[in-house]
C-alpha cells in the first residue's frame, strides 16, 4: 500500500451516495513526518568497561552522571548512551537527545530491551521506534487529537468487500423479538398456568449478528495505513492493533470507535469446536453453529427415539474422531451413520461442542438472572424473569438456545420410547448451557438444581419463551 502522494491535511472528501464514491485518499502526512524524524546516533565509549551487562554494547558509558551524559550528547539530535545511575547503582538508563534537550529513560532488560510496553531486539531499534514517536507526536499533537473525526472507515478495504449491502450497521437478529405476557385465564386451560400470546412466531429471517473485533496488538513489515482513519500507522514495532477474526487494521485509538460489524475470515478461523459461537457463526454467515445443526438433523433423521438420548455416552475416542473432522473439514464433515452408527456419538459430539465453548450459550454475563430467575417461586414470575432474562442473551447464543431448545422437546415428544422427557435433559443440559463466571466448584454444585430446572422450562415452554 502506497501514499498518495496529493493526500489532504484535513481528511479526503467522500459522498454517502454510493454512485458518487470515490476511491480513499491514504494520507501521507504521518509518513512523511516518519521520514523526517531524526535517526539514532550511537555515542561510544572510548574505553572498554569491565562493568558492562553483556546485553548491551560499546553505547554503554558505565557509571556516568546526567550532567556528563548531556555533554556527551550536546549538539547532536538523535544521540543516545547508556549509563548506570548514580542513584540507583545496578540499574540503567538510556540517555537520549531529543528537541535540544537530553531525556533519560528507565532502561530494563528481560530478554528484549525496554523503557515501557513495547519490546525490542536491540537499543537501536528501541532508539529508532522512540524518535519516530516523539517526532511525531511533538509535530503533529493536535492532528493526531483530530485525526478520527473525520473516519473514511465505511468506504476502506474492509468494509466494502462485504458483500450483503447492509445500509446500516449490522442489527440485532431479534431487533422485534415478542414481548410475552403469561397469566392465568380458565377460559382457555384448566392447568394450573395457562399461557397466551398474542405473537405468533413468523418464518425464519437470515439473521445479522453484530460481532465486536478482536483486536491485539500488532507490528506491521513496512508501511501500513489505518483502516478507519485512513492516517499512517508509525513507529518501528506494535504500530497498531489489527483483528484476528477478520484482519481489520487500525491505530489502538481507532479501534475503540470501530463498530462492532466484525465479518471473521474463515481463514483466520483455525478450528470450530472451541471457537467463540458469534465467530463461528458469523465466519460462516450461518444463524446458528452448524455443528449444532448438523448434529441435530443427524439425531432427528435417525436415532430421536434412541433410548437413552443424550444420557447414554458414546466411545469417547469416536466423540474425538468427530471434533477432528469438524475441525478439519468444517460442514463438510461427514457424520453419518455409514461412519458412525452409534447415534450416542453424535449426540455426545454435540455435547462436547456445547460444553467446550469459551463462553457458554448461556453466557457468564446473564447467569445470575437465570439463577434468580429459578428460584422465584410464582410460577407466572419465574417464567416473566426466564423470558426476560433470555431478552439479554447476544443474538447468536439466543438463536442457538431457541433452535436446540425447539429439538429438545421434540426429544421429549418421543419419550415412551427413549425415556427421555424434560427434568432428564435438564439434568444432562443444565451444566452444559450454563456455568458460573466464576468457575467455583461449590458455586457449581449450589446452582445444579436451578440450572436443570432452567433448561427444564425452557424446553417445556419454549413456544411461548422464544
Amino acid at each position: 500500500m502506497a501514499a498518495s502522494s496529493n493526500s489532504s491535511l484535513s481528511g479526503s472528501s467522500v459522498s454517502s451516495d454510493p454512485e458518487d464514491y470515490q476511491p480513499p485518499i491514504w494520507k501521507s502526512y504521518l509518513y512523511q513526518l516518519q521520514q523526517e524524524a531524526p535517526r539514532p546516533k550511537r555515542i561510544t565509549c572510548p574505553q572498554e568497561m569491565e562493568s558492562r551487562p553483556k546485553y548491551y554494547g560499546r553505547e554503554f558509558h558505565g557509571l556516568i552522571s546526567r550532567e556528563d551524559a548531556d555533554e556527551l550528547l550536546a549538539g547532536i539530535e538523535g544521540a543516545y548512551l547508556i549509563r548506570e545511575s548514580q542513584r540507583q547503582p545496578g540499574t540503567y538508563t538510556l540517555a537520549l537527545r531529543f528537541g535540544g534537550q537530553t531525556l533519560n529513560y528507565r532502561l530494563f532488560y528481560d530478554g528484549k530491551h525496554f523503557v515501557g510496553e513495547k519490546r525490542f531486539e536491540s537499543v537501536h531499534d528501541l532508539v529508532t521506534d522512540g524518535l519516530i514517536t516523539l517526532y511525531i507526536e511533538t509535530k503533529a499533537a493536535e492532528y493526531i487529537a483530530k485525526m478520527t473525526t473525520n473516519p473514511i472507515y465505511q468506504h476502506l478495504g474492509y468494509t466494502s468487500l462485504l458483500k450483503d449491502n447492509i445500509t446500516h450497521r449490522l442489527s440485532r437478529a431479534r431487533s422485534e423479538t415478542k414481548r410475552v405476557t403469561f397469566q392465568q385465564d380458565d377460559k382457555i386451560s384448566p392447568s394450573p398456568l395457562s399461557r397466551r400470546t398474542t405473537l405468533k412466531d413468523g418464518p425464519e429471517k437470515h439473521c445479522h449478528y453484530e460481532k465486536m473485533h478482536n483486536f491485539k496488538v500488532h507490528t506491521f513489515r513496512g508501511p501500513h495505513w489505518c483502516e478507519y482513519c485512513a492516517n499512517f500507522m508509525w513507529g518501528l514495532i506494535a504500530q497498531g492493533v489489527r483483528c484476528s477474526d477478520c484482519g481489520l487494521n487500525v491505530h489502538k485509538q481507532c479501534s475503540k470507535l470501530v463498530p462492532s460489524d466484525c465479518q471473521p475470515d474463515l481463514r483466520r478461523i483455525k478450528k470450530v469446536f472451541s471457537c467463540d459461537l458469534t465467530t463461528l457463526v458469523k465466519a460462516h454467515n450461518t444463524p446458528r453453529p452448524m455443528v449444532l445443526e448438523m448434529c441435530i438433523k443427524e439425531i432427528e433423521h435417525r436415532g430421536i427415539q434412541s433410548e437413552g438420548l443424550y444420557r447414554v455416552s458414546g466411545f469417547t475416542e469416536h466423540i474425538e474422531d468427530v471434533r477432528l473432522a469438524f475441525d478439519r473439514d468444517g460442514e463438510k464433515a461427514d457424520i453419518s451413520a455409514n461412519i458412525y452408527p452409534d447415534i450416542n456419538i453424535i449426540a455426545g459430539a454435540m455435547k462436547l461442542y456445547l460444553r467446550d465453548l469459551p463462553i457458554p450459550v448461556i453466557t457468564y454475563d446473564v447467569y445470575s438472572k437465570f439463577i434468580l430467575a429459578a428460584k422465584i417461586l410464582d410460577p407466572d414470575s419465574r417464567l416473566e424473569a426466564v423470558h426476560d432474562s433470555l431478552l439479554q442473551l447476544p443474538p447468536a447464543h439466543y438463536e442457538t438456545l431457541r433452535y436446540l431448545m425447539t429439538h429438545l422437546k421434540r426429544v421429549t415428544m418421543c419419550e415412551k420410547d427413549n425415556y427421555m422427557n424434560s427434568e432428564n435433559l435438564g439434568i444432562v443440559f443444565g451444566p452444559t448451557l450454563m456455568r458460573p463466571p466464576d468457575q467455583n466448584t461449590l458455586t457449581t454444585l449450589n446452582d445444579m438444581r436451578y440450572q436443570k430446572l432452567i433448561v427444564q422450562l425452557l424446553i417445556e415452554h419454549e413456544d411461548i419463551l422464544f
